[in-house]
């Protein structure tokens, strides 16, 4: 049984998508993460919450969750496999489907000597593949990992990530058709800067007919500052900022208007690769800009479905 979530029925309607990721807090006030859902609902399909990203302890994706819920918000809740073992990501599942959460973005997780605990222990008992395998058992099969019945229905809409960028570049597309077999119904990818290296994977896609089995949104991340660009270039993992980017934001007398116009310049590009069914927008600590995003790349109205 597939979820009937928001932004299932957006992807499987051929609409556009757009989602957003609201950060949870370092602390256990809601207000901070209702803001955000307010803030963002009527500019998305669906907002995405955090799982102790880059393993720093923040409030849970599964509370944030069921806060932005409250709100009217079609949450996606992401689930790592650093810090639980397959009962209690079983568990989580379950409790999430309970309270309404039925879209879950499956992945591995940061190692955790890069948060703020170097000295925990991870889990990993599963990876994000496995993950993806599990969900699907528990809602295909109403079966536990165990092979045990599940008792009623679990209702998922199963996402997963992707890096259209990182080596061995040909391998991306097998890695992504891994988890499209696994049972992926949605895919978000790493940021976009150097679009034709996408496209470039975005024609593997399509070649091997995936883009008709899954759903690929499009990462985007709007750049506040140079150093930000110059960070992401040089230090972040994965990302591929090309240098014509740096050298635009370090030309530019407005930084932050410079980076709207260059992700405004890269949705409208990303409209036009076949395949591509959305987009998601990662604004980190700079939510207030995504409203601006979708209005000015001209995704108003959004759908309701």
């Amino acid at each position: 049984m597939k979820a009937g979530t928001n932004l299932e029925k957006v992807l499987e309607s051929g609409r556009f998508a757009v989602t957003a990721e609201a950060g949870p807090p370092r602390g256990a006030v809601p207000s901070v993460i209702l803001r955000k859902g307010e803030l963002l609902k009527a500019f998305c399909d669906a907002l995405n919450v955090t799982d102790n990203q880059t393993a720093i302890v923040r409030m849970s994706s599964l509370s944030s969750c069921v806060l932005l819920k409250q709100l009217g918000v079609d949450p996606v809740m992401q689930m790592v496999c650093r810090d639980r073992n397959r009962i209690a990501i079983q568990s989580d599942v379950l409790g999430a489907v309970a309270l309404g959460i039925w879209n879950i973005l499956c992945l591995t997780g940061d190692y955790q000597s890069f948060g703020d605990h170097p000295t925990a222990k991870s889990v990993f008992d599963l990876d994000s593949i496995q993950l993806i395998q599990v969900l699907s058992q528990m809602r295909d099969e109403k079966k536990f990992l165990s092979g045990e019945k599940i008792s009623g229905e679990v209702p998922l809409f199963i996402g997963a990530v992707e890096n259209p960028y990182a080596d061995p570049f040909e391998y991306r597309v097998l890695r992504l058709a891994k988890k499209v077999k696994a049972g992926a119904d949605f895919i978000q990818t790493q940021a976009v800067f150097d679009v034709s290296k996408f496209a470039k994977w975005m024609e593997m896609v399509t070649d091997r007919g995936l883009d008709k089995e899954v759903h690929v949104l499009a990462g985007v991340i709007p750049i506040r500052s140079v150093g930000m660009a110059r960070h992401m270039r040089d230090n972040v993992p994965g990302v591929s900022v090309p240098d014509e980017v740096v050298t635009r934001m370090e030309d530019a007398k407005d930084a932050r208007e410079e980076g709207l116009k260059i992700c405004l310049e890269i949705i409208e590009q990303i409209k036009e690769i076949p395949g591509v069914h959305g987009i998601h927008i990662m604004a980190v600590a700079w939510e207030e800009i995504v409203p601006t995003i979708v209005e000015r790349a001209g995704l108003l109205p959004r759908p309701l479905i």
